[in-house]
């Protein structure tokens, strides 16, 4: 996990997004969530789609991530960034 609390910004991606959540407008933080699930539920219905029912997505995925952890992890990291920029944008 990428952490450095000597960052100057005060923290990893995920430590801030969770400082945002936790004190951010509980609508907005709902709606973000519920944004990110939907979205997910649809990448993994898309891979079985594209790979066929019988695959074992979750293994798939864990795989990936294994062999692609730097990337997956930048990708983590954005994708933390993204969800506070749009609850802060719209908490203001």
């Amino acid at each position: 996990m990428w952490l450095d609390d000597d960052d100057i910004f005060g923290g990893s991606p995920e430590g801030k997004f969770f400082d945002i959540v936790y004190n951010a407008n509980k609508n907005l933080v709902q709606n973000e969530l519920v944004k990110h699930i939907s979205k997910s539920a649809a990448m993994e219905l898309l891979l079985e789609e594209l790979l066929g029912d019988e695959k074992d997505i979750e293994g798939i995925i864990a795989n990936f991530s294994a062999n692609n952890s730097d990337k997956v992890l930048n990708r983590t990291n954005d994708l933390y960034i993204e969800m506070m920029g749009n609850i802060l944008t719209q908490n203001e």
